[in-house]
């Protein structure tokens, strides 16, 4: 069985449980199993609209995210026939571009579209599908050369979508080709190579650039509720005729995928983080994923159904691990998950009797303890669970690591989880 589909399996199950849970406690799980479904069930491609110059970096930029040549780059004329989505594709994921023709370009492309201008070209591809963020890319060296006639394109573009989507689309305004901004010799991906002043006085330039850009996309009142920042980047590759890489001079894109994975809808941040490969991503990522599995795991295991949350929370387990293992590029097997759970010590056994005594115990010395000893031990061990599978799959770390990390986590978790329930 596969992910999805255990995780299609114990959400009906879960449904079904609810139907006997008191309804405060029945409302804020169903809230959580919607935000697991969202993750994990419902995710897709991310969707970027990519506008801007022809020669302004659009194919660089999604090379960069992939760190794989996987769109063409034209140096000489522009190679983007016409305004469609296109699906790139890595080892690791998907993207979905809205690659343009340029905007004031100075010859047509080969092949281009029946559309008389690179903006109806564009329009006609936005009436397919809606982006996630559209990425308004120029060079750091054109910012004051007619940027005004591109800024009335990217408003034309944003209207556009309000009016087919009725939302406002988060804006990002990406600077390219900061590596030649004057000193052009200092290389911003090699800073401890650098004389410490000399690179200062290069990102002082691009911070300026930065702060003038978006300056002039905040004089745009249509513009500015939408605008999410300006960011200068560096996107250079080069590649060998045998597919190995000749140079790499990428800087400052992985802090540009942070800021794009904040505007993501939730269906599209999975696939995101895994294909990007940042670790600060994934950890986030599997973070949240962790919080959400914990907590629905402890308020399974709170209910007054005996013996209900065995197999629901041993699967939810199981399937945190999956997940994780998924976000940091591997495919696992449910199977493959519940060995991990195994190896690391995470016994169900002795959770489960742990537990059961606590509760009998509980119901003589305090009413309602036992079920806040139960959930904090559910928690606790799932919390840890993610925790460990993060360093583990994310991190690297061996299995002895692994281990310590678990019993300190649960040991810390459920005592955290029993003070703040408690109070």
């Amino acid at each position: 069985m596969t992910l999805r589909e255990e995780l299609i399996e114990q959400s009906l199950r879960l449904e079904e449980m609810l139907d006997r849970v008191p309804e405060p406690v029945a409302r804020e799980l169903r809230g959580r199993i919607g935000e697991l479904r969202e993750l994990l069930l419902e995710q897709r491609a991310p969707r970027f609209a990519l506008i801007g110059r022809r020669g302004a970096g659009k194919s660089s930029l999604v090379n960069a995210i992939f760190g794989s040549p996987v769109a063409e780059v034209g140096h000489e004329k522009a190679t983007t026939s016409r305004g469609k989505w296109w699906t790139y594709q890595g080892e690791l994921g998907t993207l979905e571009m809205l690659d343009t023709r340029g905007m004031q370009e100075g010859t047509t492309p080969e092949g281009a579209d029946d559309e008389t201008t690179p903006l109806e070209s564009m329009e006609a591809a936005l009436a397919e599908k809606a982006p996630d963020a559209v990425l308004f890319l120029i060079k750091a060296k054109e910012i004051d050369a007619a940027v005004d006639a591109d800024l009335d394109g990217v408003v034309q573009l944003c209207e556009r979508i309000r009016k087919l989507y009725h939302f406002r689309v988060p804006l990002v305004a990406v600077i390219t080709h900061c590596d030649e901004v004057e000193p052009k010799n200092v290389k911003l991906h090699l800073p401890d190579d650098e004389l410490e002043e000399e690179l200062a006085e290069k990102k002082e330039r691009i911070g300026r650039i930065e702060d003038l850009l978006a300056a002039k996309v905040r004089s745009r009142a249509e513009l500015r509720d939408q605008f999410v920042a300006a960011h200068g980047v560096s996107a250079y590759q080069s590649w060998r005729p045998d597919g190995t890489r000749r140079a790499d001079e990428r800087w400052q894109i992985e802090e540009l995928l942070d800021f794009l994975l904040d505007e993501l809808p939730e269906q599209a941040r999975v696939e995101f983080v895994r294909l990007s490969q940042v670790k600060a991503l994934q950890h986030r990522i599997a973070s949240r994923l962790t919080n959400i599995i914990a907590t629905l795991c402890a308020g399974i295991a709170a209910t007054p159904i005996p013996l209900a949350d065995i197999a629901p929370i041993t699967s939810l387990q199981t399937s945190l691990i999956s997940g994780i293992g998924y976000i940091s590029g591997r495919r696992m097997e449910l199977k493959t998950a519940a060995e991990f759970m195994g190896a690391i010590g995470a016994n169900l056994g002795t959770a489960l009797a742990f537990r059961e005594v606590a509760r009998a115990l509980a119901k003589v010395l305090a009413p309602g303890l036992g079920s806040v000893i139960s959930a904090s031990v559910a928690f606790g061990g799932t919390k840890a669970i993610g925790v460990t599978s993060a360093a583990y799959f994310i991190d690297g770390v061996s299995m002895e690591k692994a281990q310590t990390i678990f019993k300190r986590t649960k040991k810390k978790a459920e005592k955290e989880y029993e003070e703040e329930d408690l109070g």
